[in-house]
């Protein structure tokens, strides 16, 4: 029998271990970020071209590399940090090149330029697909510049596996903010078909968020900072005032480096329990600091997940740390980046005289005092019984009943037809939920909210079909702040959002404008229904692309339903359950709850016997 197990030549088994490193252009940014940092760069320039499958290019005025050095970073099993087993678990650095830049080449056309401040030449390498086209000697200033061309050429299965551009750019933009928001005392750029999407000059980490996510995060953050044995938890959290109802603004870094840790977060959001409604996510911004030795960074290729020793004192600290930091913060604001949040006392000006204090009291009153007020009382008694005539009619005002946005008219359509006195006999509302109507054959029962859902579903994708909506423009536009990858997934449904009838314009790099919504929607429900179908992108992308129409039909269709508990009028049941026959599916809401059931009159007098 022949022998069946054979080596893999060099140039399969560099793409096989490509593989676990570089899943796609964002893997690429990451590794090259990282080796610049390690580097000593104070200025990294990212440039990417078309999300990166053209284009990945990386210049920073780092310390550079001698000629051997440049040539050995691209060698399997190269690296700078690890001279034997035990370092594994004392490491600090991000990578100092080396490691993945062999995966790189494997899938990829590289061109490297480095030079060392000592040099007076530079040392220039190009590589296409693992093999090394030229070596030799070049004019570049101090530092490294990387050029990753045409990624995955030569693996055409893989290059088809990458999504659109817009999706590939949010996942190099979140890489890009890591890095920034995890070293905000280096300055970074990221420029995408010469545009410029982020110019972060050096600062502090305040700074560097607001930089990022926009000015308004200044005065949402609150600092934390606590100091243990076994780990030193600092950064930021949101105040709870500004939660999101989107999973946006979450980082975690252990010793600088991005992990991912859902442990981790269950102690933060323990820390927010009872400040944050059950569809909020808290913000968050937490750097921890702990002995390499504690910690195993080598447990995933990407080194994103990372094991602890003692995981459930870290989980405990965290979450004291923020409820602490919670329970303590001052909604004063800080207009100064450099200066944290902080009561600001003005300083005694030179020869001004000390105030103590001084307490007013009325002489006169008496609180056994039964007779009747009259206008000789002094200031302070007609100042006590104007609060008290506020106060009582303050009290009054909260038993008066109001109406709330919610129960505005019903959107409905404008003319009543099929409202007479005949039907109002045979409809009535049950627990403000479901609708009543007698019919020949026994009773039927709606349920007004699963029914109003099924009407606008349709309505809205017959609206994406037809290219046809109409809106009504806001007398006050509203503004909402989101990130930059964020913008770019949203960016893309654009025209879809329009032709349902929201009117919506960027505004800057991180702000979007809400000029009209569609005539189903409250004006409170549009930032809701937008979050939501960001939310879907960011997290199932694949799948509401393929399903858009019906994705954007169900999120607006749920957050423009009429509510379980709110009183309608005669004309708005009659309207309403004439509407829903007119459906396709009316016995079922889009996700498949029934919207209706009937009770005959045999059932019903079976339940006298």
């Amino acid at each position: 029998m022949r022998d069946i197990i054979q080596l893999l030549p060099d140039a399969v088994a560099n793409q096989i271990a490509a593989g676990e490193v570089v899943q796609r252009p964002a893997s690429v940014v990451k590794e090259l970020l990282e080796n610049s940092i390690d580097a000593g760069a104070t200025e990294i320039k990212l440039i990417v071209k078309d999300a990166g499958k053209t284009l990945i290019q990386v210049i920073d005025n780092g310390k550079g590399m001698t000629e051997t050095d440049a040539r050995m970073a691209f060698e399997r099993h190269a690296t700078s940090k690890i001279r034997k087993a035990e370092d594994l678990f004392k490491i600090t650095s991000m990578g100092f090149r080396g490691e993945a830049l062999a995966s790189i080449a494997a899938v990829a056309q590289v061109e490297c330029k480095t030079k060392r401040e000592e040099d007076d030449l530079g040392t220039e390498l190009k590589f296409e697909g693992t093999a090394n086209v030229t070596q030799g000697y070049c004019q570049t200033p101090q530092g490294t510049i990387i050029a990753v061309k045409n990624l995955f050429f030569n693996i055409p299965a893989r290059r088809n596996f990458l999504k659109s551009d817009q999706v590939e750019l949010k996942h190099i933009i979140d890489e890009f903010e890591r890095v920034a928001i995890a070293h905000s005392d280096l300055e970074f750029s990221l420029t995408h078909n010469q545009n410029i999407v982020f110019h972060l000059p050096a600062g502090n980490l305040r700074k560097r968020i607001s930089g990022i996510f926009g000015a308004k995060y200044n005065e949402r953050l609150v600092p934390v900072d606590e100091q243990t044995d076994i780990v030193k938890v600092s950064g930021f959290v949101i105040k709870p005032e500004h939660a999101r109802k989107t999973r946006g603004e979450q980082f975690f870094f252990v010793n600088n480096r991005f992990i991912r840790n859902n442990y981790l977060h269950h102690a933060i959001s323990e820390a927010y329990k009872e400040l944050l409604m059950p569809d909020q996510h808290p913000g968050y911004f937490l750097f921890m600091e702990i002995d390499p030795a504690r910690i195993d960074v080598n447990i995933h290729p990407t080194k994103t997940e990372i094991k602890f020793d003692d995981e459930k004192s870290i989980y405990a600290i965290i979450r004291s740390s923020v409820k602490h930091a919670l329970g303590q913060f001052n909604v004063t604001p800080a207009i100064d980046f450099e200066r944290e949040n902080a009561i600001s006392v003005a300083p005694l000006k030179k020869g001004e005289p000390i105030r103590f204090p001084s307490i007013t009291v009325n002489p006169d009153f008496n609180p056994f005092d039964a007779s009747p007020r009259t206008e000789k009382r002094t200031s302070h008694h007609d100042w006590g019984q104007k609060q008290q005539k506020v106060q009582s009619q303050n009290w009054e005002a909260l038993f008066t009943p109001q109406e709330t946005p919610e129960e505005q008219q019903l959107e409905l359509e404008p003319n009543w037809n099929d409202t007479d006195a005949h039907e109002a006999e045979h409809i009535m509302q049950v627990a403000q939920t479901y609708l009543l109507k007698a019919t020949r054959t026994g009773m039927l029962l709606i349920h007004q909210q699963r029914a109003h859902h099924r009407i606008l579903y349709e309505r809205f994708l017959k609206n994406i079909e037809n290219q046809s909506a109409a809106s009504q423009q806001l007398l006050f536009p509203q503004q909402i702040s989101i990130t930059a990858g964020e913008l770019q997934l949203i960016e893309s449904y654009l025209d879809d959002l329009r032709q349902i009838g929201f009117d919506i314009e960027r505004l800057g790099k991180t702000n979007l404008v809400i000029q009209g919504i569609p005539l189903a929607l409250q004006e409170g429900e549009s930032l809701q229904a937008l979050e939501e179908i960001l939310e879907n992108l960011k997290h199932d992308s694949a799948s509401f692309s393929l399903n858009k129409s019906h994705q954007l039909a169900l999120v607006l269709a749920r957050h423009g339903a009429v509510k379980a508990g709110k009183p309608l009028s005669v004309e708005e049941m009659i309207h309403l359950a004439g509407q829903l026959f007119t459906c396709q599916v009316p016995q079922y809401d889009p996700i498949g709850r029934p919207t209706l059931i009937t009770i005959t009159n045999e059932e019903i007098s079976k339940k006298f016997n």
